[in-house]
């Protein structure tokens, strides 16, 4: 949320609060979800980086487009073995993976 629209909304009575509040989540679950969501992120721009579409990728892992966009939207139903599958068929190194997920949330 943008500083603007964000002070706006407090000067009105309203409380900002992140996704772990609201969801009520533990500390793992919230890790769980943000290591998805890093994943998800890498995917796109790992993709994008090469040049690929969501269909080359799709063929590339034996999967659909309409997957690999779920994929990079963070889907729930996506396992994380397939997001690290899919990272590593584009040529992703463990130094890599290893910055994707080390980034600050």
């Amino acid at each position: 949320m943008r500083d603007a629209k964000r002070k706006k909304l407090v000067g009105r009575g309203w409380k900002i609060r992140g996704v772990k509040e609201f969801l009520t989540l533990s500390k793992e679950e919230e890790a769980y979800i943000e290591l998805r969501l890093k994943l998800a992120d890498g995917l796109k721009m790992r993709r994008r980086a090469r040049g690929m579409t969501q269909m080359q990728l799709a063929r590339a892992v034996r999967s659909s487009q309409s997957r690999v966009a779920k994929m990079e939207a963070g889907d729930p139903g996506v396992s994380i073995d397939l997001l690290f599958k899919s990272l590593l068929a584009l040529g992703i190194s463990s130094r890599e993976l290893a910055a994707i997920i080390s980034r600050p949330g």
